[in-house]
């Protein structure tokens, strides 16, 4: 069933692309904007994304991947 428009609060995530060691990626990963801003910037979006991980290899019994890098999507790159 479709959901109504304005439903869906708009800028309650940050949507963030995940590079691991080995090479892989994972598109729009989502983080809470509530976690990011300030001094920080999205230095905090490595950490819950670090847990998200966690829990998935945990329920699939694998072990989590090495991070290798972070990007906002849309954002520039320095």
């Amino acid at each position: 069933m479709a959901k109504k428009p304005g439903t869906n609060p708009k800028g309650e995530f940050a949507f963030f692309n995940v590079v691991y060691e080995d090479g892989s990626q994972r598109s729009n990963r989502r983080v809470p904007t509530e976690l990011l801003g300030g001094l920080d910037g999205d230095d905090p979006a490595r950490g819950y994304i670090i847990e998200q991980d966690r829990e998935i290899a945990e329920k699939a019994g694998r072990p989590p991947l090495a991070i290798k890098e972070i990007s906002r999507v849309g954002a520039k790159k320095k």
